[in-house]
């Protein structure tokens, strides 16, 4: 799935090209300015708080379907998991895919439920699914997800970082409600195979994780791509990968792939543990969670040339935020001004909270 031929190397590095050629006339400083003294504020999300036995954690952008909010989570109750798992009961490696729906701009929701649960067994997404995020494409919501599976011989999942390997996969539906199905059993991103790494593994040689999603034309044929924004992990880090994720792209005509890895599988943002990205202006903003810091990329794959580095306090944890792009693709991106973050992702109960951050355009 991951192998690129020559052919379709070309194509990508002159979809490239005409991307970065065509938001190259904007000024950085204006940029800059959108993003100057910026903070979080944080609310309560009604609804989605601390709950006792209950984890709440890892919510997707926010995307609004007539007069609703919709919003998707990972979910564990942990009354009802086996004893040998507890030590999970804080972490999406024993989740499943819940959603709720707001009527009031994310202030209070109504859980309504279960998603997506686990996949069959042996596939890629047999032990746990994690980390959602949406988007519209021809007229069906699009669900992102991460799924992971036990080690060969091992009966409960370690969370070691040797052999636990996780992918992104996708679901279908035609209503933001459901029901969503799997497009398919395997992955649609996947850590490269050995025979495609260099020397070193590649950053995301482990797990690849956090989907993102923009959907914007990107090779200026008037059609529109799906960009695919993803954590990665290298499995030479160890117990440090956490530590050293970084963000990467790909990119496919359509949502279920196949995708290609954009700037022949490195690295776009170092310093991103979590991934958050929108549309800013005619770029990509994103922010940088090890950094605490707002990002530009004005092609939407470089954010590093012409680097913003603008600092941003307090640092929310795992943040989704209410993105209209997705539901109604746009060329210009307005900006972002709420979305739902975790708190207390160690535990005993983590939970979910709004925020409020005014990164409207400034000019």
């Amino acid at each position: 799935m991951q192998r690129i031929s020559i052919a379709m190397d070309v194509v990508f590095l002159c979809m490239a090209i005409t991307t970065t050629v065509s938001a190259g006339s904007l000024d950085i400083s204006v940029v800059k300015a959108d993003f100057t003294n910026k903070s979080f504020r944080f609310q309560p999300a009604n609804g989605l708080g601390k709950t006792e036995g209950i984890t709440r954690r890892d919510p997707s952008d926010v995307i609004k379907v007539g007069d609703t909010c919709f919003v998707w989570y990972t979910y564990v109750d942990q009354n009802k998991l086996p004893a040998r798992f507890k030590r999970l009961r804080a972490s999406g490696y024993v989740g499943t895919i819940w959603y709720a729906v707001s009527k009031d701009e994310g202030h209070t929701w109504t859980e309504c439920g279960e998603v997506l649960g686990k996949g069959p067994a042996g596939a890629f997404d047999s032990w746990a699914v994690f980390t959602p995020n949406i988007v519209k494409f021809d007229n069906r919501y699009w669900l992102y997800y991460t799924g992971v599976k036990l080690s060969e011989g091992k009966d409960v999942f370690e969370n070691n970082s040797t052999d636990e390997f996780a992918m992104i996969g996708v679901a279908v539906a035609d209503s933001p409600h459901g029901p969503f199905r799997r497009v398919t059993n395997e992955p649609i991103l996947s850590p490269p195979p050995k025979s495609d790494r260099a020397v070193e593994s590649s950053f995301d040689s482990y797990r690849i994780d956090d989907a993102a999603l923009l959907v914007r034309d990107y090779d200026g044929d008037g059609d529109m791509d799906v960009w695919l924004y993803y954590k990665g992990r290298n499995i030479d880090h160890g117990h440090s990968g956490p530590g050293k994720t970084k963000m990467g792209l790909a990119v496919a005509d359509k949502p279920q792939g196949p995708y290609v890895r954009i700037k022949s599988g490195r690295p776009i943002l170092s310093d991103s543990h979590e991934v958050i990205i929108w549309p800013h202006r005619a770029g990509v903003a994103a922010y940088a969670s090890k950094s605490r810091t707002l990002e530009f990329a004005p092609d939407g794959v470089d954010f590093t040339t012409k680097p913003i580095h603008a600092r941003t306090e307090p640092r929310p944890i795992a943040p989704g935020c209410f993105r209209p792009d997705l539901t109604e693709p746009v060329a210009f991106g307005r900006g972002i001004t709420w979305g739902i973050c975790m708190k207390e992702p160690s535990g005993p109960c983590p939970f979910l909270v709004r925020y409020e951050i005014d990164l409207t355009l400034s000019q």
